[in-house]
C-alpha cells in the first residue's frame, strides 16, 4: 500500500470523508506500474508506492517516512548504480542538485540491465515529486520499429517518447493525490495529461484542465455535466459498456475516437478505476486518459510505408517482364524496318509503332526510380530537361481535370541535386495540388535561375550563391493561416484520418534541406498554392554515355561463337536474330545450368550474353561468377530489365557491364563494342 506522512498537527485534522478519499486515492496509485516517492523541502520521504520497492530494489528497512534523501542517495552510490567513481562525491553532487532542485528528466541504465525513465518536478515551497518509469521493453519496441525503416524510426521514436512522456505525466499526476486537495488540484494542472472524477450517475465532479481543454470546455463548465453530454451520442456509444463494466467494480482501459470542434477525428487511450466506499458501495470512477491521435498516425504511417515498399517490389517484378515484352516488339520492328527500309510504304507503320515502345521502355525506366530505395546521390542535372520528361507522367496521374503548364527558360539549367529525389518531390507536389482542386484546375511549374545575396542567403539559411528556383503552384482551395505554420511537420495532415500520413511534403522538406537548399510555402485560402524551393546551382558534368547510348559504328568481328543464355524463348529468339543479322555465330541455353555445361565442353566460346534472372537455380550473376573462374578473360554481358542499381547490389559483378532491356540493334553493337578488348574493335565489319 502507497504511504504518507501523518498529518501535520499545525493544520486542520482531515474529516473522515477526506481522509476515505486520500486513502482509496493511494490504494489506487499503488496498482501503478511506475514508481512514485515525494519528498519534502528538507528532503526527507513523505510518502511512496510499492513500485518504488519493486523497481529501485530498495530495502523495506529504507523506505520509510522521514527518510532524509541523502540515505537514498548513498546506498545507490555504494551499489554502483551511479556508475564508477568516489562515492561521496556522487553523493555531494546529487544532494547539492536535489537542495537547488529544478524540474528535471533522466534516462538512467540499471546495473540490472533495466532502463529507467527518472523525472523530478517541484511542489513550491513543499519539497518534490520523484517518478520512475521502466521504460526497458518501449525501448526494444522502437528498436524494432527502427528496423523496418530508417527514415521514419526517428519521428516514430519521438512521437514514442511523447507519449512515454504522457504517461509519466499521468503517474505524476496519480502521485500528487496522496496530497491535500489544494496540493493534488496544482499539480494535476500543471501537467498536460487528463484526468477526471465521474459519480456513479454519470456526471462529472472533477476535471484537470487538459481533460476539460480535449473536450473543447474550461474545468469550471464541465462539472456537473454527464458524460453523455460531454462525449455527445456516438462517442458515449463507444464507451458506455467498458464504464458499465467498471460499475461492477472492474478496471477497465479502452480506446475510443471523437471529432473535435475543428472536425478533425482525435484518439484517447482511457483507464477507468471504480470509485468504492469502505463499505463496498459504488461512488463512481477516476479516469485517467491520454491523447493517442499522434501513435495512431505513426502506426498507419509505418503501415503505408511497409505498403509502398511492397508497391515498389511488385513493380520491379513487373517491370522486368515488360522490358522483355518490350525487347520482342522493338527487336522484332527493328528487323522489320531494316527489311523494308525508309523508302517502302509500310516504313510509315512502323516508325511510329517503334517510337511508342521506347515510349513505354522510358515510362518502365521511370516508374522504377520513383519505386527505388535509396540515398541521395546528388549530381549536375540539367532541370528543364528533368521537367519536361516529367510531364506526360504528371499528365497522366493528375488526370484530364487538371491542366499542367510548364513555364521553362530557353537555356538549360544546371542543379546539384539527386534526381530520383527530385522527381519524387515534384510528384509529391503535384498530388498534393491535385488533392487540392477536387473540381480541377491549372497546376504550373516554373523554373529560373537565382542568385542569393548574403543577407537573403542568411534569412533562408543556405549559404550565399546561385541557385535554381523551382514553383508548383496551383489554383485550387488554399491554406488556412493556422494549418499553413504546421504542413511541413511529420505525421500532421488535414486529411481525414487514414487517408494521408502527413510525410509528404516533410520528405520534400528533408530532401531540399539536405540538398543544401530551402523550401518555402505561400497559399491563399480559395485562391491556391504556391511552393517554392531552391537548389545550389552546377556546372555541366562531363557526359559519360551509357551503353544503350553509344554510337554503334562497326560490329567488332568476334572470333567464336557467341553463347546466348535467355529464359525467356522469344526474347531469346529476338536477340539470337540481332546477333546472327550482325553476322555472330549463337549457341543458345534457355538456363543457366545448360549454359555452364556448354561453357565447360565448348573451348572457343568467345562471349557469354547472359540474362540476370532465370530459373533452374542458376541465375545470371552466379553463371557470371562460374564463368570467371572457368575463363577469367572471358567477355561477359549482363543482360536485364531490372534497373541498373539492382544489377550492380553485388560488388563481386561491379566491373561487368550491362545492358538494360529493351534494346535495339544499334545499342547492342554499342555494347558489344564497348566489351571486347580494343585490338578486337580494329577488325571491324559492317553489319
Amino acid at each position: 500500500m502507497a504511504k504518507v506522512a501523518d498529518s501535520n498537527p499545525y493544520q486542520p485534522a482531515l474529516s473522515p470523508e477526506q481522509r476515505r478519499r486520500d486513502d482509496l486515492l493511494m490504494a489506487g496509485l499503488d496498482l501503478l506500474d511506475q514508481a512514485i516517492a515525494v519528498f519534502d523541502a528538507t528532503p526527507k520521504l513523505v510518502t511512496w508506492n510499492k513500485a518504488m520497492l519493486r523497481l529501485l530494489d530498495f530495502p523495506e528497512s529504507l523506505v520509510k517516512v522521514g527518510t532524509p534523501f541523502e540515505a537514498f542517495v548513498r546506498f545507490n552510490a555504494e551499489r554502483g548504480e551511479y556508475g564508477a567513481g568516489d562515492v561521496e562525491k556522487l553523493i555531494a553532487a546529487r544532494m547539492a542538485s536535489a537542495r537547488s532542485f529544478q524540474p528535471h528528466y533522466v534516462e538512467r541504465m540499471r546495473p540490472n540491465g533495466r532502463m529507467l525513465a527518472v523525472r523530478g518536478v517541484p511542489i513550491p515551497n513543499l519539497g518534490f515529486v520523484s517518478l520512475w518509469t521502466d521504460i526497458t521493453e518501449q525501448r526494444r519496441a522502437e528498436a524494432m520499429i527502427q528496423e523496418h525503416n530508417a527514415q521514419l524510426e526517428a519521428r516514430v521514436r519521438e512521437r514514442t517518447a511523447e507519449l512515454e512522456q504522457a504517461n509519466r505525466e499521468i503517474d505524476q499526476i496519480a502521485g500528487a493525490l496522496r496530497l491535500s486537495e489544494g496540493r493534488l488540484r496544482l499539480i494535476l494542472d500543471a501537467i498536460p495529461a487528463m484526468i477526471a472524477h465521474v459519480d456513479a450517475g454519470r456526471r462529472y465532479r472533477f476535471a484537470n484542465r487538459a481533460y476539460a481543454q480535449w473536450f473543447g470546455l474550461s474545468k469550471e463548465s464541465i462539472v456537473g455535466r454527464s458524460i453523455l453530454e460531454v462525449f455527445g451520442d456516438e462517442a458515449y456509444a463507444m464507451v458506455s459498456p467498458h464504464l458499465s463494466e467498471a460499475e461492477q467494480g472492474e478496471r477497465v482501459s479502452y480506446e475510443y475516437a471523437r471529432k473535435n470542434a475543428d472536425g478533425h477525428t482525435v484518439h484517447a487511450r482511457s483507464v477507468v478505476v471504480p470509485d468504492v466506499s469502505l463499505e463496498g458501495g459504488f461512488r463512481g470512477y477516476f479516469v485517467m486518459s491520454i491523447d493517442i491521435t499522434e501513435q495512431k498516425a505513426s502506426q498507419a504511417a509505418l503501415v503505408q510505408a511497409q505498403k509502398m515498399e511492397a508497391v515498389g517490389q511488385l513493380t520491379g517484378g513487373l517491370a522486368h517482364d515488360f522490358n522483355n515484352l518490350l525487347t520482342i516488339i522493338i527487336g522484332n520492328l527493328s528487323a522489320l524496318q531494316d527489311r523494308l527500309g525508309e523508302d517502302s510504304a509500310h516504313a510509315q507503320y512502323v516508325e511510329p509503332s517503334l517510337h511508342a515502345a521506347r515510349r513505354g521502355a522510358e515510362l518502365i525506366r521511370r516508374l522504377l526510380s520513383f519505386s527505388r530505395h535509396q540515398s541521395l546521390e546528388p549530381r549536375a542535372i540539367e532541370v528543364c530537361e528533368l521537367v519536361r520528361n516529367m510531364s506526360q507522367l504528371l499528365m497522366r496521374t493528375l488526370g484530364e481535370t487538371i491542366d499542367v503548364r510548364l513555364r521553362l527558360p530557353e537555356g538549360a539549367l544546371y542543379a546539384m541535386a539527386d534526381p530520383h529525389q527530385l522527381e519524387n518531390a515534384i510528384l509529391n507536389l503535384a498530388l498534393n495540388a491535385r488533392d487540392a482542386m477536387p473540381a480541377g484546375g491549372t497546376l504550373t511549374i516554373t523554373l529560373r535561375a537565382r542568385s542569393l545575396a548574403p543577407a537573403l542567403a542568411r534569412l533562408g539559411e543556405v549559404a550565399a550563391g546561385d541557385y535554381v528556383q523551382i514553383d508548383v503552384s496551383d489554383t485550387g482551395q488554399g491554406i488556412e493561416a493556422a494549418v499553413l505554420a504546421r504542413v511541413f511537420e511529420p505525421f500532421f495532415t488535414t486529411k481525414p484520418f487514414g487517408d494521408g500520413s502527413g510525410l509528404g511534403l516533410s520528405m520534400v522538406y528533408g530532401f531540399v534541406r539536405q540538398s543544401g537548399g530551402n523550401i518555402r510555402l505561400l497559399s491563399t485560402p480559395g485562391k491556391g498554392t504556391s511552393v517554392r524551393f531552391v537548389l545550389p546551382a552546377a556546372q555541366p558534368a562531363s557526359a559519360v554515355p551509357m551503353i544503350a547510348e553509344q554510337t554503334p559504328g562497326h560490329c567488332p568481328q568476334i572470333k567464336g561463337p557467341v553463347l546466348l543464355v535467355e529464359d525467356e524463348p522469344e526474347v531469346r529468339k529476338v536477340i539470337r536474330m540481332q546477333l546472327t543479322t550482325l553476322g555472330c555465330a549463337v549457341l543458345e541455353a534457355a538456363d543457366g545450368v545448360e549454359a555452364l555445361a556448354l561453357l565447360e565442353n565448348i573451348d572457343d566460346i568467345a562471349v557469354l550474353l547472359t540474362d540476370t534472372v532465370m530459373p533452374g537455380g542458376l541465375n545470371g550473376h552466379e553463371l557470371a561468377q562460374r564463368a570467371r573462374l572457368l575463363r577469367p578473360s572471358l567477355p561477359i554481358l549482363l543482360l536485364t530489365g531490372y534497373t541498373r542499381a539492382a544489377v550492380e547490389a553485388d560488388a563481386t559483378l561491379a566491373a561487368i557491364p550491362v545492358l538494360r532491356k529493351p534494346f535495339d540493334p544499334p545499342a547492342l553493337v554499342a555494347a558489344l563494342r564497348a566489351l571486347l578488348p580494343q585490338d578486337a574493335n580494329t577488325e571491324a565489319s559492317t553489319p
